[in-house]
């Protein structure tokens, strides 16, 4: 399985990081049955998070020949106060240091990213993953009606309104689409596509060797409706 994680202007590192480092590791455990590398929509370059100016390089261009599996992080920056709106449209002006998230996230819609989005979640061999607001880019693009997903708890109205069915939950896991909640939950989603896609004993392993215990079940469209409590 080889993975690509897309770098945009404004990203959260542990977006990146958390799952970057599980998938790597699973890689080691597994004798090489997992790949990573870091991309971007534009090609190699080095990209400015949204996090106190943090630089990641991409190596190369998103290349949906090479790619099984492509994650998306989601941007970090200002959350605001509750029932504040940001002056900008989202997307909108140019770049500045103290932006709120929608506005980082808005502002990949410029880019050719989501026609690469399109492209991959049109194609059967291609799983998409997200973690956080990344979940919020491709549903601001307009892929995501339909379809089960989680993003940060802060942002289930507004992924919802977007057509996607959002889902509280850590893990949401709704066929070649698999979404991750919070900021952290991007540890879980790669020690549980590692369970997916390569098996039990290597994301067990790589669980362990972390040191951290996956939180949550993930929730799958499965099984019968549960009442109300």
């Amino acid at each position: 399985m080889h993975v690509q994680v897309v770098l945009f202007d404004g990203f959260d590192p542990l977006d990146v990081v958390a799952p970057y480092e599980v998938l790597s590791a699973g890689g080691q455990a597994s004798g090489g049955a997992v790949t990573v590398e870091l991309v971007s929509a534009e090609g190699p370059r080095e990209v400015i998070s949204g996090t106190g100016g943090l630089a990641l390089c991409a190596v190369g261009a998103l290349d949906l020949k090479r790619a099984d599996l492509v994650l998306v992080p989601g941007a970090s920056g200002r959350v605001g106060e509750p029932g504040e709106v940001p002056e900008e449209e989202l997307g909108a002006g140019e770049w500045q240091e103290d932006e709120f998230i929608p506005v980082r996230l808005g502002r990949t819609l410029a880019t050719e990213l989501p026609a690469l989005l399109k492209l991959a979640m049109d194609d059967p061999g291609i799983t998409v993953a997200t973690v956080c607001g990344g979940s919020l880019v491709l549903a601001m693009a307009g892929l995501l009606e339909g379809r089960h997903a989680t993003t940060h708890h802060m942002g289930l109205d507004m992924l919802d309104a977007t057509g996607a069915h959002a889902v509280r939950a850590r893990i949401v896991d709704d066929g070649d689409l698999i979404t991750g909640a919070g900021v952290t939950s991007g540890l879980d989603l790669g020690l549980y596509l590692l369970e997916r896609e390569v098996g039990p004993r290597v994301a067990h392993a790589v669980e362990e060797f972390f040191a951290h215990e996956r939180r949550g079940t993930v929730w799958r469209p499965q099984g019968p409706t549960p009442t109300t409590f």
